[in-house]
């Protein structure tokens, strides 16, 4: 299943595109507060889809019967672009256990590059709920290995895969490699053209170096 947010009028529109926009682009800042704002987003959507109990509740005047969340939650990302958009979902899933991939494009001299995994930080995640986030979804190779990385670390429940920006071909590409009876695709937006870097366009450039500057 896929969610695409941007198709229904909200604030979510608002941070989207203050995350293009050159201009605001020079604050890091706010950059990496509009990316932690989309993640508070994208948990409070993920949360209408979770399996939900009564249990009582005592105040101090009496006893209030509520329906809450039940599922156990690992929340991933792919470092570094991944952690303003992280922190998001974890200000909402605030329970959540947490994992961390590193990943990165190796480029070569012909221009082109292979996704590179360096390490996995990871709880288990058997029979959980897993959130795996990434900003950029621009050719989906990174989130395909990302994902069959962490799977070694148990079978979840279900994923949920977040994020903000997303080509038609990374969606594409996932539906393809991803066994997607077990996975829903949540994306702020979705552009249609890929560069032959794998950029997205129109996109917003580097989420990595925008939010934390610019690398050697």
């Amino acid at each position: 299943m896929l969610h695409i947010l941007s198709q229904q009028n909200s604030l979510l529109n608002h941070f989207i595109a203050e995350l293009r926009d050159e201009n605001i682009q020079k604050d890091s800042m706010r950059f990496r507060r509009n990316m932690e704002r989309i993640g508070e987003i994208m948990a409070y959507e993920i949360s209408k889809t979770l399996n939900y109990e009564s249990e009582e509740i005592t105040t101090p005047l009496g006893i209030s019967k509520m329906n809450l969340a039940q599922q156990p939650i690992v929340n991933a990302t792919i470092l570094r672009a991944g952690l303003p958009y992280h922190q998001g979902i974890l200000n909402y899933f605030d329970k959540a256990e947490n994992a961390f991939i590193s990943a990165h494009r190796k480029y070569h001299k012909d221009g082109s590059f292979t996704i590179q995994l360096e390490h996995i930080s990871s709880p288990s995640i058997d029979g959980k709920l897993l959130i795996l986030s990434d900003p950029m979804l621009a050719s989906g190779a990174s989130m395909e290995i990302a994902y069959k990385a962490i799977i070694e670390r148990g079978k979840p429940k279900h994923t949920h895969i977040v994020t903000i920006i997303a080509s038609n071909q990374g969606i594409n590409y996932v539906k393809k490699h991803l066994p997607m009876k077990n996975i829903t695709i949540w994306a702020g937006d979705v552009d249609d053209e890929l560069t032959v870097k794998s950029y997205i366009v129109p996109g917003l450039g580097d989420a990595g170096d925008l939010a934390y500057g610019s690398k050697m």
